[in-house]
């Protein structure tokens, strides 16, 4: 990890004054680190004397020299955080101008969200489902994903305290953007059945919590055992090889694209700053209707 004080103050601005998430942050410290083991090896203390020919080097250092050599999204990420510091840097007057303003990106291929169908969903979460204490908040995590749009993160990071009321969750997202979410009646039910039948249960043995999802040993439930969960449901009804983290997320928003609703209220609910990223969801259901289309209409092929 850089402990460049020319990284420092970026990375100060990113959290104070931004207001990134914690591993956001750690995202452009890695990142950082990149540029300035680069820096060092050309011979440059810093990005003071840094020209648009070096960061051209840069990046083609990043795409064919080091090793091993990272994927055009990975590259496309090291650029966006080093302009991002030279920006910085400019703008506080470290450096007499921006000399990566006009530093190009690499183009990234357009990557659709995978989601899966209606049915599959369900058995996704009828696969988490029993009347175990763990199977009850199992399925509860899944159907609060499905019927929100949650991140992963968002869920493990809710309060009981969120559960504004008998259908409506106040959802966090990327820096601490706050939204409200209604929760559907299969998602009530399910929390419902957790929070009495089960939460007591795990909450008996760990310290007081306020976070909704617990672990077993009474502690609030992590990313990567939520993720578990969803791998573990996946693997059960063979869908292992089409489930992610984001995989009921996606769903979510594809569905109810399918279903009607406007891409705006969708981008509200997703906590999207922008449409334009909504809208890659509006692509995948075009796919689904031309597919639909070339196979029952009797003169489309």
């Amino acid at each position: 990890m850089t402990d460049a004080a020319w990284a420092q103050g970026y990375l100060r601005h990113l959290g104070v004054e931004r207001g990134l998430a914690r591993n956001t942050i750690a995202s452009y410290r890695r990142d950082l680190d990149t540029y300035g083991q680069w820096l060092a090896s050309r011979g440059f203390d810093g990005p003071r004397s840094v020209g648009e020919q070096d960061l051209a080097d840069f990046v083609r250092f990043l795409g064919t020299d080091r090793s091993p050599t990272l994927a055009t999204s990975s590259i496309a990420r090291v650029l966006s955080a080093v302009r991002g510091l030279h920006r910085f840097l400019a703008d506080e007057g470290v450096l007499e101008s921006d000399v990566s303003r006009d530093l190009r990106t690499p183009k990234l291929p357009m990557r659709l969200p995978k989601a899966i169908p209606v049915d599959e969903v369900e058995e996704l979460i009828a696969a988490a489902g029993g009347d175990e204490p763990r199977q009850l908040r199992d399925a509860a995590l899944l159907e609060l994903l499905y019927a929100t749009g949650a991140r992963v993160s968002e869920a493990t990071a809710l309060n009981v305290d969120d559960l504004v009321d008998d259908d409506v969750v106040r959802l966090f997202g990327k820096g601490g953007k706050q939204r409200i979410v209604p929760l559907g009646s299969y998602a009530r039910r399910a929390v419902d059945a957790y929070f009495v039948r089960a939460r007591p249960v795990f909450s008996a043995r760990g310290p007081a919590s306020p976070a909704l999802f617990l672990g077993v040993r009474g502690r609030r439930m992590s990313r990567q055992a939520a993720w578990e969960v969803i791998h573990d449901a996946a693997e059960r009804v063979g869908l292992a090889a089409s489930v992610s983290p984001h995989t009921l997320r996606h769903s979510f928003a594809t569905h109810l694209l399918e279903g009607g609703a406007d891409v705006r209220v969708v981008q509200e609910l997703l906590g999207h700053s922008s449409v334009a990223t909504t809208q890659i969801y509006t692509l995948v259901t075009a796919d689904t209707l031309r597919e639909m289309y070339t196979a029952a209409h009797p003169r489309a092929r």
